[in-house]
């Protein structure tokens, strides 16, 4: 009878425990106060459990200085919580049996090339999609960021220029371009654009009938939440809330990496199908069981970072990423999750498979701390842990963060030294060319330097003297980081290169300015890049 008992409790303890039923007692109410507390002009939030949708709720307006209010139907920019959907979409391919998660890409794009031949050799679909191509954490972003006139085969020819940072497959660093790829294969595949395939073979069989797959349908939505960001202040993050305007919207080339917007109550189709895995409530099915075994399946281990004792519940023992998710631990429970940031819009997609729970956060601004402290908060709560207060914890973090960035450009060290620059400005004039972004124009224009974006259209910067060869820029885009620009001069006292780095601790990595390297056109003996 013992031995009985013991057995029992065992099985207590080793199976999953049904899911609390409803989001936390005052959940909507909290969010409304935090909302409010932080400045997030607005928010969206759905929830789903057992396949029951327990909440789809707007909080705040879609738009500062306007009255219109966010509602469970207004769309979001969800950045790369869309690569699942990228993936997805490939997945319907393999169940058809037109592609294999382990062909080889030129296989199905014979044009695909990267730096090295060998690695273009062995590349396969599944390498496109998980972060372990030896490109280094954000590379070729400047392609589409902020917004580029490429398309995207012809940001995908573009890769075979951009140096690898590690050998292939040795290690994880965080990639766009990999995703344009497979969008592109999508197209090369099916003869549909990506953005037609995700429409009709994902969007309409799960009902998702307000969300977007681009700027001409996120800009004609009447329900559209703006983003926002602070950008007046001594870096990004500081200053007034502002709403960033048009040119700010996702570049189509990139769309496949994260250029979704989506309403909460379209979203809990997507949660339930995933958690479901791939099981539509008709009967029907959007993807295999098979597939969905495939793209929860870790794939590539993440490197852990240390995080303050106060966060130290929230560092994972294992972080691994997935097809286009994911995959770590929370306090002894498996976490599917990805997050997403475009410029002034922030957004997390979180399912718990074991409970039976998927969860959708998203604001119309740039405070992570309320996408992600909720985050920690909701899965407590369908854990069955007590309620801890990590919205404020991740806000304290956060400004520390900050205010160390701001002390840090601003200390005595990091003052310019008087000197230079030693050549006239007419002579740093001229177009320069990098091998993957293509060329830039410098003019020496009323005493001052200026530079051109011929790819980024509108964008321009005036180049103001810091030290030595080494300029400031003063994009006419507030949302671009101010880098530096650094001229290298030859024997001769000639232009020989440019290179740039971003000057705020804190940039994000899209800005992979330290990947570039123009040298003169003219001295290259050839027409600028394109």
């Amino acid at each position: 009878m013992l031995r009985l008992k013991s057995l029992a409790l065992c099985l207590l303890l080793i199976l999953p425990a049904p899911a609390l039923a409803d989001p936390p007692a005052g959940f909507a109410e909290r969010v409304e106060r935090l909302r409010e507390s932080l400045g997030v002009p607005g928010a969206t939030i759905a929830i789903v459990e057992n396949g029951r949708v327990t909440m789809t709720q707007g909080f705040g307006i879609r738009q500062i200085g306007r009255t219109q209010r966010v509602d469970a139907d207004t769309i979001f920019a969800t950045g790369s919580t869309g690569k699942a959907f990228t993936v997805a979409a490939l997945a319907l391919l393999v169940d058809q049996g037109r592609i294999r998660w382990d062909d080889k890409v030129i296989d199905h794009m014979p044009d695909f090339r990267m730096w090295d031949p060998w690695v273009t050799r062995e590349m396969t679909i599944r390498d496109l999609l998980v972060h372990r191509s030896g490109l280094g954490l954000g590379a070729g972003d400047l392609l589409f960021v902020p917004r580029s006139d490429l398309s995207r085969a012809e940001t995908v020819r573009r890769l075979r220029h951009i140096r690898p940072a590690t050998s292939f497959r040795s290690g994880y660093a965080y990639d766009n371009v990999l995703y344009m790829v497979a969008g592109q294969l999508i197209e090369e595949v099916t003869g549909q654009t990506w953005e037609a395939f995700v429409r009709r073979n994902i969007f309409r069989p799960l009902g998702m009938t307000n969300s977007t797959v681009d700027d001409a349908g996120r800009l004609a939505s009447r329900n559209y939440a703006r983003p926002h960001a602070r950008l007046n202040g001594p870096i990004r993050g500081t200053g007034d809330q502002e709403m960033l305007g048009p040119e700010t919207d996702i570049a189509a080339n990139a769309a496949p990496a994260g250029g979704l917007a989506i309403s909460a109550n379209d979203m809990v189709h997507w949660l339930n199908a995933q958690l479901a895995r791939g099981a539509l409530p008709d009967g029907g099915r959007l993807f295999s069981e098979a597939q969905a075994r495939e793209m929860w399946q870790p794939v590539v281990i993440q490197p852990i970072g240390e995080v303050p004792e106060n966060l130290r519940a929230t560092q994972p023992m294992f972080d691994t990423y997935a097809l286009g998710w994911d995959v770590r631990d929370y306090r002894g429970a498996r976490i599917i999750w990805h997050g997403g940031a475009v410029f002034g819009s922030l957004a997390a997609v979180v399912l718990i498979p074991e409970r039976h729970v998927g969860f959708y956060i998203a604001v119309n601004s740039e405070e992570g701390e309320m996408v992600r402290g909720f985050m920690y908060e909701l899965i407590d709560h369908y854990l069955g842990l007590p309620r801890d207060s990590w919205p404020e914890k991740l806000h304290d973090f956060v400004t520390q963060r900050r205010q160390a960035a701001v002390a840090s450009l601003q200390a005595p060290q990091a003052q310019p030294a008087d000197i230079g620059p030693s050549l006239p400005l007419a002579r740093y004039a001229g177009d320069y060319s990098d091998p993957w972004y293509g060329t830039i124009n410098i003019r020496e224009e009323n005493g001052a330097l200026t530079v051109a974006f011929p790819h980024t259209p509108g964008l321009t910067a005036t180049l103001e003297h810091w030290q030595y060869e080494t300029f400031r820029t003063r994009f006419n885009d507030r949302n671009m980081e101010p880098a530096y620009v650094t001229f290298q001069l030859d024997a001769e006292g000639k232009v020989d290169r440019i290179t740039m780095r971003a000057i705020s601790p804190l940039a994000d990595f899209s800005f992979d300015y330290h990947d570039l390297l123009f040298t003169p056109v003219a001295a290259a003996g050839a027409a600028p890049s394109p």
